[in-house]
């Protein structure tokens, strides 16, 4: 089969690989604009999860200080006030937003004012997708940005890195039979890479270094994105407006949900989203992050600072970077270009995992790549603020197992010193710490207060939907929202153990050197059979089951059965995500289910055209 390769004469631009042990300012940027109430911001972020972190630690501390404080208790205190900071930094957030939101209902995406027209490519890196399904997308987006008008220039560049052959070939296929269909004016390109070298990363490299010279600015997708006409409009606007920014990111909401936990999924990011979208956006400022795709991004200054070296690895190796977008993002910023997040902007979606199985796997990809940040944190020149979205990123996944250390401490102190695990333990042995007695009352502050936290982002959120111009009707109605939002409370608070140990078992995979590679996303959710999913679950039953063992013999408080319970669950839970309820059923809905929106129409129906049209090509060949 022919490669087919159909794209723009070469326009190449420089892009030089920068260096992480030397300090680099792009001559080209202008400067962002200064944000006097940013500092501010950070503070009202910040103040409270310090503050009431410190409040904690007194309180416990004077607890353990009866009998003195010994190393293994020091480190208790350690481990529960690091994970109580980190959970009140989301609340307070949150909480920012909902103020935020109150104080500025009406307040524009953008500032206004006039936008020069720019010349906008929008790339969609694919690796063994499916065709019909991206290509729908992309239609769907083209065809709205041709009838829209205005006055930026599109086009759409298919970037395939694809390995299997027959997938090739039906991409190859879908593109001919869109290109047949487009609307006259529509530019669509495609090319496929002879070698998949640094997998996206080398890709989106590619591009720039090849063609990159002839477009003001690329809008990065991924193989799920779907973004209307107007959100890719007002990113492009946004982005022409204001000449210090290189990158400015969009919120997308997920949309798609068939199944039990992608539906959780998508209900939270759909209600609780908000407030914690636009409280990031207040204390980021101009140093904000970029998460990989739904964001534009000036291409002169892409290229000129934010071309990524290889990192050593243990052996002395080269590796490559894999969460690549919190670094780029980072060295845009290091350079004097604005990283700005407009949370504001609505009509950019994405789709989540399916399955419980599928999310793990991809967040094992995602944790790896995350963990690789810690080694990059003392690169010269960058922001505290860059280096802060890094370690956050980084912490994301190690307080899953500090959590599970918690979990253990507290199942062994028991329910006081008389029934301890810990007293089976040598008198003799200077490790053993003198434990506080944790009564009844002192077990019920500490769950009450963490669960609090917990569940005070969700409460906040709610708080802030109708701040968004949101209306419960949107929802199904009152009833149904209310519904809706118990059940994914529930939920939740049956998978968060669950995900805890996984999490805890991919920073070992990556610590260990376990997991390897970056191997594609499996969107639309896999099969698995029981054997796979009771392997995949094994810790969790078997830690649910002995904290269930503990309380039955006394020696565990009964404080921990919601989170024995999950653990032990954990197999019939993980069966139970995958459970298909279709796209119409009201549970779990969201405003773009109840009222779908005209682009999501519209990708169904070319998904469908397309799928149809593979389908009898293939059906015949095989008769010939």
């Amino acid at each position: 089969m022919d490669n087919l390769h159909i794209m723009p004469a070469e326009c190449p631009r420089p892009m030089p690989v920068q260096d992480f042990g030397s300090t680099y300012r792009d001559d080209q940027a202008p400067g962002t604009a200064p944000d006097n109430d940013v500092a501010l911001w950070r503070v009202i972020a910040f103040s409270p999860a310090m503050v009431a972190t410190g409040g904690l630690l007194f309180l416990i501390y004077g607890w353990f200080s009866e009998d003195g404080i010994g190393v293994v208790e020091g480190l208790l205190l350690t481990l529960i006030c690091f994970n109580f900071f980190w959970i009140t930094f989301t609340v307070s957030t949150v909480a920012l937003g909902l103020w935020s939101l109150s104080r500025d209902r009406g307040q524009p995406a953008s500032a206004p004012g006039p936008a020069n027209g720019l010349n906008v490519a929008l790339l969609v890196p694919i690796y063994n997708e499916v065709p019909w399904y991206v290509l729908g997308n992309a239609r769907s987006m083209l065809e709205e940005l041709r009838a829209r008008g205005g006055r930026h220039r599109f086009a759409m560049f298919i970037l395939s890195d694809t390995r299997d052959d027959q997938i090739a070939r039906a991409e190859q296929q879908s593109i001919r039979a869109l290109q047949a269909m487009l609307s006259p004016g529509i530019e669509l390109y495609y090319r496929r890479r002879a070698e998949n070298i640094d997998r996206k990363v080398g890709n989106i490299a590619d591009w720039v270094c090849r063609w990159g010279g002839g477009y003001d600015a690329m809008l990065v997708l991924d193989a799920d994105s779907l973004m209307t006409g107007s959100a890719i409009t007002e990113l492009t606007d946004a982005l022409a407006r204001d000449p210090g920014a290189g990158l400015i990111q969009s919120f997308p909401q997920l949309i798609g949900a068939q199944s039990v936990f992608a539906r959780v999924q998508q209900f939270a990011s759909g209600v609780y989203g908000a407030a914690f979208a636009e409280g990031m956006a207040r204390w980021c400022g101009q140093e904000g992050n970029y998460w990989g795709h739904n964001a534009i991004i000036r291409t002169a200054a892409f290229a000129s600072s934010a071309g990524l070296p290889y990192l050593r690895g243990l052996g002395g190796g080269q590796k490559l970077i894999m969460s690549h977008d919190f670094v780029e993002a980072s060295l845009l910023r290091r350079a004097g270009w604005g990283v700005r997040f407009l949370p504001r902007i609505r009509g950019s979606y994405e789709e989540s995992p399916q399955t419980l199985i599928d999310y793990i796997q991809r967040d094992r990809r995602w944790c790896q790549g995350n963990l690789q940040h810690l080694g990059i944190l003392r690169a010269k020149g960058f922001r505290s603020m860059s280096r802060f979205h890094m370690l956050h990123g980084a912490i994301g996944y190690l307080l899953s197992p500090i959590w599970f250390a918690l979990l253990v401490m507290w199942a062994v102190i028991g329910q006081g010193q008389e029934a301890s695990v810990l007293t089976y333990f040598s008198e003799a042995n200077p490790l053993m710490p003198t434990w506080p007695e944790l009564t009844d009352s002192r077990h019920v502050l500490i769950i009450v207060l963490m669960y609090a936290m917990l569940l005070a982002p969700k409460f906040f959120g709610v708080a802030a939907l109708p701040l968004t111009g949101t209306r419960f009707a949107e929802f199904g109605g009152t009833g149904r929202f209310g519904l809706s939002f118990l059940s994914e409370l529930l939920l939740s608070i049956l998978y968060a153990p669950i995900l805890m140990v996984q999490q805890m078992i991919a920073v070992l995979r990556t610590v260990l050197g376990i997991q390897k590679g970056w191997t594609p996303q499996t969107r639309a959710g896999g099969q698995y059979s029981l054997r796979t999913v009771a392997l995949c679950h094994a810790l969790e039953t078997v830690s649910g089951a002995a904290l269930i063992a503990g309380m039955i013999a006394g020696l565990v408080s009964l404080w921990l059965l919601p989170i024995a319970v999950s653990l032990l669950l954990a197999i019939p839970l993980s069966m139970l995500s995958g459970l298909s309820l279709g796209t119409r059923q009201g549970w779990l809905g969201t405003r773009e289910e109840f009222d779908v929106p005209p682009i999501t129409r519209a990708a169904l129906h070319y998904r469908a055209e397309l799928r149809s049209i593979l389908e009898g090509g293939a059906q015949v060949q095989a008769a010939e």
